[in-house]
Protein backbone atom coordinates (compact mmCIF):
# COMPACT_ATOMS: atom_id res chain seq x y z
CA UNK A 1 0.00 0.00 0.00
CA UNK A 2 2.57 2.20 1.16
CA UNK A 3 4.46 1.53 -2.59
CA UNK A 4 1.55 2.19 -4.07
CA UNK A 5 0.90 5.74 -2.55
CA UNK A 6 4.28 6.90 -3.13
CA UNK A 7 4.16 6.00 -7.24
CA UNK A 8 0.59 8.75 -6.10
CA UNK A 9 2.72 11.08 -4.63
CA UNK A 10 4.95 10.96 -7.23
CA UNK A 11 2.28 11.26 -10.21
CA UNK A 12 0.84 13.88 -8.15
CA UNK A 13 4.22 16.11 -8.17
CA UNK A 14 4.76 15.48 -11.99
CA UNK A 15 1.01 16.68 -12.83
CA UNK A 16 1.53 19.48 -10.92
CA UNK A 17 5.36 20.37 -12.27
CA UNK A 18 3.82 19.52 -15.72
CA UNK A 19 1.03 22.18 -15.56
CA UNK A 20 3.37 24.55 -14.48
CA UNK A 21 5.37 24.54 -17.45
CA UNK A 22 2.41 23.93 -19.95
CA UNK A 23 1.10 27.23 -18.31
CA UNK A 24 3.49 29.75 -19.95
CA UNK A 25 4.17 27.44 -22.56
CA UNK A 26 1.05 25.92 -23.96
CA UNK A 27 0.00 28.81 -26.12
CA UNK A 28 3.41 28.67 -27.97
CA UNK A 29 2.57 25.17 -28.45
CA UNK A 30 -1.05 26.04 -29.99
CA UNK A 31 0.58 27.84 -32.42
CA UNK A 32 1.52 24.90 -33.75
CA UNK A 33 -1.19 23.05 -33.00
CA UNK A 34 -4.15 25.11 -32.88
CA UNK A 35 -7.14 22.40 -31.71
CA UNK A 36 -4.53 22.68 -28.47
CA UNK A 37 -5.43 26.15 -27.72
CA UNK A 38 -8.76 25.29 -25.51
CA UNK A 39 -6.75 22.80 -23.29
CA UNK A 40 -4.67 25.86 -22.45
CA UNK A 41 -7.69 28.41 -22.09
CA UNK A 42 -8.56 25.99 -19.15
CA UNK A 43 -5.54 25.73 -17.92
CA UNK A 44 -4.97 29.59 -17.51
CA UNK A 45 -8.03 29.85 -16.35
CA UNK A 46 -7.62 27.24 -13.64
CA UNK A 47 -3.85 28.92 -12.95
CA UNK A 48 -6.07 32.25 -12.45
CA UNK A 49 -8.27 30.81 -10.27
CA UNK A 50 -5.83 28.99 -7.72
CA UNK A 51 -3.49 32.23 -7.67
CA UNK A 52 -6.02 34.91 -7.34
CA UNK A 53 -9.09 33.46 -5.98
CA UNK A 54 -7.39 30.66 -4.18
CA UNK A 55 -9.47 28.34 -5.41
CA UNK A 56 -7.65 24.89 -4.04
CA UNK A 57 -5.77 22.60 -6.37
CA UNK A 58 -6.77 19.34 -6.26
CA UNK A 59 -3.48 17.86 -7.30
CA UNK A 60 -2.39 19.35 -4.04
CA UNK A 61 -5.25 17.31 -1.85
CA UNK A 62 -4.27 14.49 -3.99
CA UNK A 63 -0.82 14.50 -2.98
CA UNK A 64 -1.40 15.56 0.52
CA UNK A 65 -3.88 12.46 0.96
CA UNK A 66 -1.18 9.98 -1.04
CA UNK A 67 1.37 11.60 1.39
CA UNK A 68 -0.83 10.38 4.29
CA UNK A 69 -1.19 7.04 3.37
CA UNK A 70 2.53 6.86 2.41
CA UNK A 71 3.30 7.72 5.75
CA UNK A 72 5.21 10.90 4.63
CA UNK A 73 5.24 14.59 6.12
CA UNK A 74 2.50 16.61 4.77
CA UNK A 75 3.08 19.64 2.43
CA UNK A 76 3.74 22.68 4.18
CA UNK A 77 0.97 25.35 4.93
CA UNK A 78 1.72 27.05 1.70
CA UNK A 79 1.29 24.29 -0.89
CA UNK A 80 2.81 22.75 -3.63
CA UNK A 81 5.25 25.86 -5.07
CA UNK A 82 6.39 26.69 -1.27
CA UNK A 83 8.03 22.84 -0.77
CA UNK A 84 8.84 21.98 -4.13
CA UNK A 85 9.53 25.12 -6.51
CA UNK A 86 9.96 27.84 -4.39
CA UNK A 87 13.86 28.84 -3.89
CA UNK A 88 14.59 25.79 -6.86
CA UNK A 89 13.20 27.24 -10.15
CA UNK A 90 13.44 30.76 -8.82
CA UNK A 91 14.82 32.90 -5.91
CA UNK A 92 13.63 32.11 -2.93
CA UNK A 93 10.14 34.43 -2.01
CA UNK A 94 10.16 35.39 -5.76
CA UNK A 95 6.56 33.08 -6.50
CA UNK A 96 4.38 36.10 -7.19
CA UNK A 97 7.04 37.74 -9.52
CA UNK A 98 7.44 33.87 -11.31
CA UNK A 99 3.52 33.79 -11.66
CA UNK A 100 3.61 37.51 -13.21
CA UNK A 101 5.75 35.83 -15.85
CA UNK A 102 4.22 32.73 -16.20
CA UNK A 103 0.62 34.57 -16.97
CA UNK A 104 2.59 37.35 -18.90
CA UNK A 105 4.18 34.43 -21.25
CA UNK A 106 0.55 33.22 -21.63
CA UNK A 107 -0.44 36.51 -22.50
CA UNK A 108 2.06 36.86 -24.96
CA UNK A 109 1.49 33.01 -26.83
CA UNK A 110 -2.40 34.18 -26.89
CA UNK A 111 -1.52 37.47 -28.70
CA UNK A 112 0.62 35.92 -31.30
CA UNK A 113 -2.48 33.08 -31.54
CA UNK A 114 -4.83 36.20 -32.42
CA UNK A 115 -2.37 37.88 -35.19
CA UNK A 116 -1.68 34.92 -36.42
CA UNK A 117 -5.22 33.73 -36.70
CA UNK A 118 -5.64 37.50 -38.71
CA UNK A 119 -3.17 36.76 -40.35
CA UNK A 120 -4.24 33.53 -42.08
CA UNK A 121 -7.57 35.11 -42.45
CA UNK A 122 -9.61 32.98 -40.56
CA UNK A 123 -13.53 34.06 -39.90
CA UNK A 124 -13.90 34.88 -36.24
CA UNK A 125 -10.60 35.16 -35.49
CA UNK A 126 -9.30 32.28 -33.08
CA UNK A 127 -13.19 30.47 -32.69
CA UNK A 128 -13.23 29.21 -36.36
CA UNK A 129 -10.81 26.61 -37.35
CA UNK A 130 -9.40 25.46 -40.76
Amino acid sequence: MRRRASFSVAAAVAAHLGFLIYLPSGGFLALRWRRSRWLHAVAVGWGLAVVFLKVPCPLTALEERARARAGMAALPAEGFVAHYVDGRCYPPGATSRAQQAAFTAAGVSWLLLILNARRRGVSGGLIAEQ
